[in-house]
Protein backbone atom coordinates (compact mmCIF):
# COMPACT_ATOMS: atom_id res chain seq x y z
CA UNK A 1 0.00 0.00 0.00
CA UNK A 2 1.33 3.49 -0.83
CA UNK A 3 1.86 5.87 2.04
CA UNK A 4 -0.74 8.50 2.91
CA UNK A 5 1.90 11.18 2.33
CA UNK A 6 2.57 9.89 -1.20
CA UNK A 7 -1.13 9.70 -2.02
CA UNK A 8 -1.77 13.23 -0.74
CA UNK A 9 1.21 14.58 -2.66
CA UNK A 10 0.00 12.88 -5.84
CA UNK A 11 -3.56 14.19 -5.55
CA UNK A 12 -2.49 17.69 -4.54
CA UNK A 13 0.68 18.38 -6.52
CA UNK A 14 -0.44 17.08 -9.93
CA UNK A 15 -3.69 19.13 -10.13
CA UNK A 16 -2.01 22.23 -8.69
CA UNK A 17 0.89 21.94 -11.14
CA UNK A 18 -1.58 21.52 -14.00
CA UNK A 19 -3.48 24.63 -12.94
CA UNK A 20 -0.17 26.44 -12.49
CA UNK A 21 0.97 25.54 -16.02
CA UNK A 22 -2.35 26.65 -17.51
CA UNK A 23 -2.12 29.89 -15.52
CA UNK A 24 1.43 30.40 -16.77
CA UNK A 25 0.27 29.98 -20.37
CA UNK A 26 -2.54 32.46 -19.89
CA UNK A 27 -0.18 34.92 -18.20
CA UNK A 28 2.23 34.57 -21.12
CA UNK A 29 -0.42 35.42 -23.67
CA UNK A 30 -1.77 38.26 -21.53
CA UNK A 31 1.75 39.71 -21.44
CA UNK A 32 2.55 39.13 -25.11
CA UNK A 33 -0.71 40.28 -26.77
CA UNK A 34 -0.49 43.90 -25.43
CA UNK A 35 3.14 44.04 -26.55
CA UNK A 36 2.11 42.78 -30.01
CA UNK A 37 -0.67 45.37 -30.20
CA UNK A 38 1.79 48.12 -29.23
CA UNK A 39 4.23 47.10 -31.98
CA UNK A 40 1.40 46.95 -34.55
CA UNK A 41 0.20 50.37 -33.45
CA UNK A 42 3.69 51.75 -34.06
CA UNK A 43 3.57 50.42 -37.64
CA UNK A 44 0.07 51.84 -38.09
CA UNK A 45 1.29 55.25 -36.91
CA UNK A 46 3.95 55.19 -39.62
CA UNK A 47 1.24 54.50 -42.19
CA UNK A 48 -0.95 57.27 -40.83
CA UNK A 49 2.04 59.63 -41.03
CA UNK A 50 2.18 59.22 -44.83
CA UNK A 51 -1.50 60.08 -45.47
CA UNK A 52 -1.02 63.86 -45.06
CA UNK A 53 1.71 63.66 -47.73
CA UNK A 54 -0.74 62.37 -50.34
CA UNK A 55 -2.77 64.67 -52.63
CA UNK A 56 -4.80 64.36 -55.80
CA UNK A 57 -3.44 65.90 -59.00
CA UNK A 58 -6.10 65.60 -61.63
CA UNK A 59 -6.76 61.93 -62.26
CA UNK A 60 -3.62 60.90 -60.43
CA UNK A 61 -2.47 60.69 -56.84
CA UNK A 62 0.92 62.05 -55.90
CA UNK A 63 2.95 61.92 -52.67
CA UNK A 64 5.17 64.60 -51.26
CA UNK A 65 7.63 62.45 -49.26
CA UNK A 66 11.17 63.70 -49.10
CA UNK A 67 14.13 61.38 -48.64
CA UNK A 68 14.75 62.76 -45.16
CA UNK A 69 11.13 62.16 -44.13
CA UNK A 70 11.27 58.62 -45.51
CA UNK A 71 14.46 57.95 -43.55
CA UNK A 72 12.77 59.15 -40.38
CA UNK A 73 9.97 56.65 -40.97
CA UNK A 74 12.50 53.87 -41.52
CA UNK A 75 14.60 54.56 -38.39
CA UNK A 76 14.78 51.54 -36.00
CA UNK A 77 17.77 50.30 -34.01
CA UNK A 78 16.76 46.60 -34.12
CA UNK A 79 14.56 45.90 -37.13
CA UNK A 80 14.47 46.80 -40.81
CA UNK A 81 11.45 48.94 -41.80
CA UNK A 82 9.83 48.63 -45.25
CA UNK A 83 7.30 51.05 -46.78
CA UNK A 84 5.03 51.06 -49.81
CA UNK A 85 2.35 53.37 -51.23
CA UNK A 86 0.37 52.21 -54.30
CA UNK A 87 -2.58 53.65 -56.17
CA UNK A 88 -5.68 51.84 -57.36
CA UNK A 89 -3.90 50.30 -60.37
CA UNK A 90 -1.01 49.09 -58.14
CA UNK A 91 1.38 51.75 -59.39
CA UNK A 92 4.21 52.42 -56.92
CA UNK A 93 3.97 55.92 -55.57
CA UNK A 94 6.67 55.58 -52.88
CA UNK A 95 8.64 53.04 -50.91
CA UNK A 96 9.97 49.58 -51.76
CA UNK A 97 9.04 48.17 -55.13
CA UNK A 98 9.42 44.56 -53.94
CA UNK A 99 6.95 45.06 -51.09
CA UNK A 100 4.47 42.14 -51.08
CA UNK A 101 1.11 42.72 -52.73
CA UNK A 102 -1.31 44.28 -50.25
CA UNK A 103 -4.64 42.52 -49.84
CA UNK A 104 -7.75 44.26 -51.06
CA UNK A 105 -9.68 45.73 -48.13
CA UNK A 106 -13.26 46.96 -48.06
CA UNK A 107 -12.94 49.21 -45.02
CA UNK A 108 -11.22 52.58 -45.18
CA UNK A 109 -8.67 53.96 -42.72
CA UNK A 110 -8.62 50.71 -40.69
CA UNK A 111 -5.08 49.35 -40.19
CA UNK A 112 -4.97 45.57 -40.66
CA UNK A 113 -1.93 43.71 -39.21
CA UNK A 114 -0.81 40.34 -40.52
CA UNK A 115 2.36 38.25 -40.95
CA UNK A 116 4.30 38.02 -44.17
CA UNK A 117 7.74 37.60 -45.74
CA UNK A 118 9.96 40.35 -47.12
CA UNK A 119 13.22 39.57 -48.88
CA UNK A 120 13.26 36.07 -47.40
CA UNK A 121 12.76 37.21 -43.81
CA UNK A 122 9.57 36.98 -41.73
CA UNK A 123 7.99 40.38 -41.20
CA UNK A 124 4.95 41.93 -39.58
CA UNK A 125 2.84 44.00 -42.01
CA UNK A 126 0.21 46.62 -41.38
CA UNK A 127 -1.98 47.43 -44.42
CA UNK A 128 -4.06 50.61 -44.65
CA UNK A 129 -6.55 51.71 -47.34
CA UNK A 130 -7.49 55.39 -47.60
CA UNK A 131 -9.23 57.73 -50.09
CA UNK A 132 -7.40 60.73 -51.55
CA UNK A 133 -10.11 62.66 -53.22
CA UNK A 134 -11.92 59.99 -55.20
CA UNK A 135 -8.84 57.82 -55.63
CA UNK A 136 -8.22 54.80 -53.34
CA UNK A 137 -4.63 54.46 -52.11
CA UNK A 138 -3.02 51.42 -50.44
CA UNK A 139 -0.33 51.98 -47.80
CA UNK A 140 1.82 49.20 -46.30
CA UNK A 141 4.38 49.29 -43.51
CA UNK A 142 6.42 46.21 -42.48
CA UNK A 143 9.21 45.44 -40.05
CA UNK A 144 11.29 42.38 -39.26
CA UNK A 145 10.58 40.37 -36.11
CA UNK A 146 13.91 40.70 -34.27
CA UNK A 147 12.65 43.10 -31.61
CA UNK A 148 9.44 41.17 -31.18
CA UNK A 149 11.31 37.87 -30.84
CA UNK A 150 13.63 39.38 -28.24
CA UNK A 151 10.75 40.80 -26.18
CA UNK A 152 8.89 37.52 -26.50
CA UNK A 153 11.92 35.58 -25.23
CA UNK A 154 12.34 37.96 -22.29
CA UNK A 155 8.69 37.51 -21.32
CA UNK A 156 8.96 33.73 -21.65
CA UNK A 157 12.15 33.43 -19.58
CA UNK A 158 10.82 35.78 -16.89
CA UNK A 159 7.61 33.76 -16.61
CA UNK A 160 9.57 30.50 -16.64
CA UNK A 161 11.76 31.71 -13.75
CA UNK A 162 8.74 33.03 -11.86
CA UNK A 163 6.81 29.80 -12.35
CA UNK A 164 9.83 27.77 -11.21
CA UNK A 165 10.08 29.77 -7.99
CA UNK A 166 6.32 29.57 -7.44
CA UNK A 167 6.35 25.81 -8.10
CA UNK A 168 9.13 25.24 -5.56
CA UNK A 169 7.31 27.41 -3.01
CA UNK A 170 4.09 25.52 -3.73
CA UNK A 171 5.81 22.15 -3.28
CA UNK A 172 7.35 23.31 0.01
CA UNK A 173 4.01 24.63 1.26
CA UNK A 174 2.23 21.37 0.34
CA UNK A 175 4.96 19.28 1.98
CA UNK A 176 4.79 21.33 5.18
CA UNK A 177 1.00 21.23 5.20
CA UNK A 178 0.92 17.44 4.73
CA UNK A 179 3.64 16.95 7.36
CA UNK A 180 1.71 19.08 9.82
CA UNK A 181 -1.51 17.26 8.96
CA UNK A 182 0.14 13.87 9.55
CA UNK A 183 1.74 14.97 12.82
CA UNK A 184 -1.10 13.53 14.97
CA UNK A 185 -0.52 10.13 13.34
CA UNK A 186 3.20 10.44 14.05
CA UNK A 187 2.50 11.32 17.70
CA UNK A 188 0.12 8.38 18.01
CA UNK A 189 2.72 6.02 16.55
CA UNK A 190 5.43 7.40 18.86
CA UNK A 191 3.11 7.00 21.85
CA UNK A 192 2.36 3.39 20.99
CA UNK A 193 6.03 2.59 20.26
CA UNK A 194 7.16 4.16 23.55
CA UNK A 195 4.82 2.01 25.61
CA UNK A 196 6.01 -1.01 27.46
CA UNK A 197 4.45 -4.36 26.68
CA UNK A 198 2.38 -4.13 29.86
CA UNK A 199 0.87 -0.70 29.17
CA UNK A 200 -2.61 -1.32 27.79
CA UNK A 201 -4.10 2.00 28.85
CA UNK A 202 -6.43 3.77 26.42
CA UNK A 203 -5.25 6.48 24.07
CA UNK A 204 -6.48 10.01 24.78
CA UNK A 205 -9.22 10.74 22.23
CA UNK A 206 -9.17 14.47 23.05
CA UNK A 207 -5.62 14.86 21.73
CA UNK A 208 -6.36 13.70 18.17
CA UNK A 209 -8.19 15.43 15.29
CA UNK A 210 -11.80 14.57 14.49
CA UNK A 211 -10.79 12.38 11.53
CA UNK A 212 -8.61 10.15 13.73
CA UNK A 213 -11.18 9.77 16.47
CA UNK A 214 -12.73 6.58 14.95
CA UNK A 215 -9.26 5.04 14.64
CA UNK A 216 -8.43 5.87 18.27
CA UNK A 217 -11.76 4.45 19.41
CA UNK A 218 -11.08 1.23 17.50
CA UNK A 219 -7.56 0.97 19.00
CA UNK A 220 -8.93 1.65 22.50
CA UNK A 221 -11.55 -1.02 21.99
CA UNK A 222 -8.84 -3.47 20.99
CA UNK A 223 -6.69 -2.47 23.98
CA UNK A 224 -9.66 -2.99 26.31
CA UNK A 225 -10.25 -6.48 24.94
CA UNK A 226 -6.55 -7.35 25.19
CA UNK A 227 -6.45 -5.98 28.74
CA UNK A 228 -9.46 -8.08 29.74
CA UNK A 229 -7.88 -11.17 28.20
CA UNK A 230 -4.57 -10.44 29.94
CA UNK A 231 -6.31 -10.01 33.29
CA UNK A 232 -8.24 -13.22 32.78
CA UNK A 233 -5.02 -15.07 32.00
CA UNK A 234 -3.26 -13.59 35.01
CA UNK A 235 -6.18 -14.41 37.28
CA UNK A 236 -6.27 -17.95 35.95
CA UNK A 237 -2.52 -18.29 36.45
CA UNK A 238 -2.74 -16.94 40.00
CA UNK A 239 -5.69 -19.17 40.86
CA UNK A 240 -4.01 -22.31 39.51
CA UNK A 241 -0.74 -21.52 41.29
CA UNK A 242 -2.57 -20.78 44.53
CA UNK A 243 -4.59 -24.00 44.31
CA UNK A 244 -1.46 -26.05 43.66
CA UNK A 245 0.48 -24.74 46.64
CA UNK A 246 -1.54 -26.51 49.33
CA UNK A 247 -1.53 -30.06 47.85
CA UNK A 248 2.15 -29.74 46.89
CA UNK A 249 3.05 -28.65 50.42
CA UNK A 250 1.11 -31.63 51.79
CA UNK A 251 2.80 -33.94 49.32
CA UNK A 252 6.25 -32.68 50.41
CA UNK A 253 5.34 -33.24 54.05
CA UNK A 254 4.29 -36.82 53.29
CA UNK A 255 7.53 -37.44 51.38
CA UNK A 256 9.58 -36.16 54.33
CA UNK A 257 7.68 -38.55 56.63
CA UNK A 258 8.27 -41.44 54.21
CA UNK A 259 11.96 -40.58 54.02
CA UNK A 260 12.27 -40.80 57.82
CA UNK A 261 10.34 -44.08 57.89
CA UNK A 262 12.36 -45.75 55.13
CA UNK A 263 15.74 -44.27 55.98
CA UNK A 264 17.12 -47.79 56.46
CA UNK A 265 16.08 -48.93 53.00
CA UNK A 266 18.57 -47.44 50.51
CA UNK A 267 16.51 -47.99 47.36
CA UNK A 268 13.30 -46.61 48.84
CA UNK A 269 15.14 -43.69 50.42
CA UNK A 270 16.83 -42.85 47.11
CA UNK A 271 13.49 -42.92 45.28
CA UNK A 272 11.89 -40.73 47.93
CA UNK A 273 14.77 -38.23 47.69
CA UNK A 274 14.23 -37.98 43.91
CA UNK A 275 10.50 -37.46 44.39
CA UNK A 276 11.21 -34.81 47.05
CA UNK A 277 13.56 -33.00 44.65
CA UNK A 278 10.92 -33.03 41.90
CA UNK A 279 8.32 -31.78 44.35
CA UNK A 280 10.61 -28.95 45.42
CA UNK A 281 11.00 -27.91 41.79
CA UNK A 282 7.23 -28.03 41.30
CA UNK A 283 6.71 -25.94 44.44
CA UNK A 284 9.29 -23.41 43.26
CA UNK A 285 7.71 -23.14 39.81
CA UNK A 286 4.27 -22.77 41.38
CA UNK A 287 5.54 -20.02 43.67
CA UNK A 288 7.17 -18.29 40.73
CA UNK A 289 3.95 -18.42 38.71
CA UNK A 290 2.07 -16.93 41.65
CA UNK A 291 4.72 -14.22 42.08
CA UNK A 292 4.67 -13.49 38.35
CA UNK A 293 0.91 -12.95 38.48
CA UNK A 294 1.17 -10.85 41.64
CA UNK A 295 4.02 -8.71 40.27
CA UNK A 296 2.33 -7.94 36.95
CA UNK A 297 2.88 -4.15 36.57
CA UNK A 298 -0.61 -3.61 35.16
CA UNK A 299 -2.14 -5.07 38.35
CA UNK A 300 0.24 -3.65 40.94
CA UNK A 301 -1.24 -1.17 43.42
CA UNK A 302 1.09 1.60 44.60
CA UNK A 303 -0.77 1.73 47.92
CA UNK A 304 1.02 -1.47 48.92
CA UNK A 305 4.40 0.30 49.10
CA UNK A 306 5.86 0.75 52.58
CA UNK A 307 9.27 1.68 53.97
CA UNK A 308 11.23 -1.59 54.16
CA UNK A 309 14.67 -2.26 55.61
CA UNK A 310 16.26 -4.18 52.78
CA UNK A 311 19.19 -5.52 54.79
CA UNK A 312 16.88 -7.18 57.35
CA UNK A 313 14.77 -8.61 54.56
CA UNK A 314 17.88 -10.32 53.16
CA UNK A 315 18.85 -11.61 56.61
CA UNK A 316 15.53 -13.45 56.77
CA UNK A 317 16.47 -15.48 53.68
CA UNK A 318 20.08 -16.26 54.59
CA UNK A 319 19.62 -19.75 56.04
CA UNK A 320 17.88 -21.23 53.02
CA UNK A 321 20.53 -20.00 50.55
CA UNK A 322 23.41 -21.02 52.79
CA UNK A 323 22.13 -24.58 52.55
CA UNK A 324 21.75 -24.34 48.75
CA UNK A 325 25.23 -22.87 48.34
CA UNK A 326 26.70 -25.61 50.58
CA UNK A 327 25.52 -28.26 48.11
CA UNK A 328 27.92 -26.80 45.47
CA UNK A 329 30.55 -25.69 47.97
CA UNK A 330 29.92 -22.06 46.96
CA UNK A 331 31.31 -19.33 49.17
CA UNK A 332 28.18 -17.26 49.89
CA UNK A 333 29.06 -13.88 51.41
CA UNK A 334 26.92 -11.01 52.66
CA UNK A 335 27.71 -7.31 52.92
CA UNK A 336 24.52 -5.91 54.43
CA UNK A 337 24.52 -2.25 55.33
CA UNK A 338 21.40 -0.49 56.64
CA UNK A 339 19.29 0.24 53.57
CA UNK A 340 15.77 1.63 53.53
CA UNK A 341 13.61 1.45 50.41
CA UNK A 342 9.97 1.90 49.45
CA UNK A 343 8.54 -1.47 48.58
CA UNK A 344 6.14 -4.32 48.98
CA UNK A 345 7.48 -6.75 51.61
CA UNK A 346 6.42 -9.93 49.84
CA UNK A 347 7.47 -8.89 46.33
CA UNK A 348 10.87 -7.71 47.53
CA UNK A 349 11.38 -11.08 49.21
CA UNK A 350 10.66 -12.76 45.88
CA UNK A 351 13.09 -10.40 44.11
CA UNK A 352 15.83 -11.28 46.62
CA UNK A 353 15.13 -15.01 46.38
CA UNK A 354 15.19 -15.03 42.56
CA UNK A 355 18.42 -13.04 42.18
CA UNK A 356 20.33 -15.07 44.81
CA UNK A 357 18.94 -18.37 43.53
CA UNK A 358 19.90 -17.40 39.96
CA UNK A 359 23.46 -16.54 41.09
CA UNK A 360 23.88 -19.89 42.91
CA UNK A 361 22.49 -21.84 39.96
CA UNK A 362 24.85 -20.31 37.39
CA UNK A 363 27.97 -20.19 39.57
CA UNK A 364 30.27 -23.21 39.16
CA UNK A 365 31.14 -25.54 41.99
CA UNK A 366 33.61 -23.92 44.44
CA UNK A 367 32.55 -20.49 43.12
CA UNK A 368 31.61 -17.35 45.04
CA UNK A 369 28.40 -15.33 45.42
CA UNK A 370 28.28 -11.98 47.24
CA UNK A 371 25.02 -10.33 48.30
CA UNK A 372 25.11 -6.60 49.21
CA UNK A 373 22.78 -3.89 50.37
CA UNK A 374 23.86 -0.28 50.70
CA UNK A 375 22.43 3.21 50.77
CA UNK A 376 23.63 5.03 47.66
CA UNK A 377 23.48 8.73 46.87
CA UNK A 378 20.31 8.26 44.82
CA UNK A 379 18.62 5.61 46.98
CA UNK A 380 18.94 2.02 48.15
CA UNK A 381 20.89 -0.57 46.15
CA UNK A 382 20.56 -4.34 46.32
CA UNK A 383 23.19 -6.27 44.34
CA UNK A 384 24.23 -9.87 43.79
CA UNK A 385 27.62 -10.76 42.31
CA UNK A 386 28.32 -14.29 41.06
CA UNK A 387 31.30 -16.08 39.54
CA UNK A 388 29.34 -17.61 36.69
CA UNK A 389 30.14 -17.53 32.96
CA UNK A 390 29.03 -13.91 32.53
CA UNK A 391 26.43 -12.46 30.19
CA UNK A 392 27.34 -11.13 26.72
CA UNK A 393 26.21 -7.52 26.09
CA UNK A 394 24.00 -8.73 23.22
CA UNK A 395 22.04 -10.93 25.67
CA UNK A 396 21.57 -8.42 28.48
CA UNK A 397 18.18 -7.26 27.21
CA UNK A 398 16.90 -10.74 26.36
CA UNK A 399 17.62 -12.36 29.74
CA UNK A 400 14.64 -10.54 31.27
CA UNK A 401 12.19 -12.08 28.83
CA UNK A 402 10.02 -14.88 30.09
CA UNK A 403 11.32 -18.40 29.44
CA UNK A 404 14.62 -17.06 28.08
CA UNK A 405 17.60 -19.07 29.36
CA UNK A 406 21.31 -18.68 28.73
CA UNK A 407 22.24 -22.30 29.50
CA UNK A 408 19.77 -25.16 29.11
CA UNK A 409 22.03 -27.37 31.22
CA UNK A 410 21.16 -25.33 34.31
CA UNK A 411 17.88 -26.31 35.97
CA UNK A 412 15.16 -23.66 35.89
CA UNK A 413 12.16 -22.40 33.97
CA UNK A 414 13.42 -19.00 32.76
CA UNK A 415 10.95 -17.00 34.86
CA UNK A 416 13.26 -15.75 37.62
CA UNK A 417 14.68 -12.67 35.90
CA UNK A 418 11.32 -11.85 34.31
CA UNK A 419 9.87 -11.75 37.84
CA UNK A 420 12.77 -9.56 38.99
CA UNK A 421 12.13 -7.14 36.12
CA UNK A 422 8.40 -6.86 36.88
CA UNK A 423 8.99 -6.35 40.61
CA UNK A 424 11.62 -3.68 39.91
CA UNK A 425 9.20 -1.93 37.57
CA UNK A 426 6.50 -2.03 40.26
CA UNK A 427 8.89 -0.21 42.61
CA UNK A 428 10.05 2.39 40.09
CA UNK A 429 13.53 0.86 40.20
CA UNK A 430 16.08 0.19 37.51
CA UNK A 431 18.24 -2.90 37.01
CA UNK A 432 21.85 -2.80 35.86
CA UNK A 433 23.85 -5.76 34.58
CA UNK A 434 27.65 -5.39 34.78
CA UNK A 435 30.60 -7.77 34.51
CA UNK A 436 32.21 -8.75 37.83
CA UNK A 437 35.76 -7.82 38.76
CA UNK A 438 36.90 -11.48 38.54
CA UNK A 439 34.43 -12.67 35.92
CA UNK A 440 30.78 -13.45 36.39
CA UNK A 441 28.00 -10.88 36.60
CA UNK A 442 26.74 -8.22 39.01
CA UNK A 443 22.99 -7.68 39.09
CA UNK A 444 22.05 -4.42 40.86
CA UNK A 445 18.61 -3.05 41.63
CA UNK A 446 18.58 0.72 42.26
CA UNK A 447 15.64 1.90 44.38
CA UNK A 448 14.56 5.54 44.75
CA UNK A 449 14.67 7.21 48.15
CA UNK A 450 11.68 6.50 50.44
CA UNK A 451 9.10 9.26 50.62
CA UNK A 452 8.98 10.95 54.02
CA UNK A 453 5.81 10.37 56.00
CA UNK A 454 5.03 6.95 54.49
CA UNK A 455 4.05 4.04 56.73
CA UNK A 456 6.78 1.89 58.22
CA UNK A 457 7.63 -1.60 57.09
CA UNK A 458 5.53 -4.62 57.88
CA UNK A 459 6.90 -6.94 60.58
CA UNK A 460 9.25 -9.61 59.25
Amino acid sequence: MPSIRTSLLKWLVVPLLTVNIIGAGLTYWLAWIPAQIAFDQSLADAGWAMIPRLHENGAQVEIDLSQQAEQVLRVDHFDAIFLVVRDRQGKLLAGDADFPVLPEREGLNEPVPYDGVMRGEPVRIVALKTMIGKQPVHIGVAETLRKRTHIRSVIFLALLLLEGVLTMALMAAIWLAISKGLRPLKRMRADLNARSRDDLSALDEKQVPFELSPVVKAINGLLDRVQLDAKAQQNFLANVAHQLRTPLAGFRTQLEWLLQKHAGEPESAHSIVLMTSSTERMIRQTNQLLTLARAEPAKFEKERLRVVEMNKLVEGSVQHFVEEAHKKNIDLGFNLQPTRVMGDHFLLSDLIDNLIDNAIRYSPRDGTVTVSTLQGKDGGIFSVEDSGPGIPPSEQESIFKRSHRLDDRVAGNGLGLAIVRDIAKDHGSRITVEPGAAGGTIFSVHFPFPILGTPSKLPI
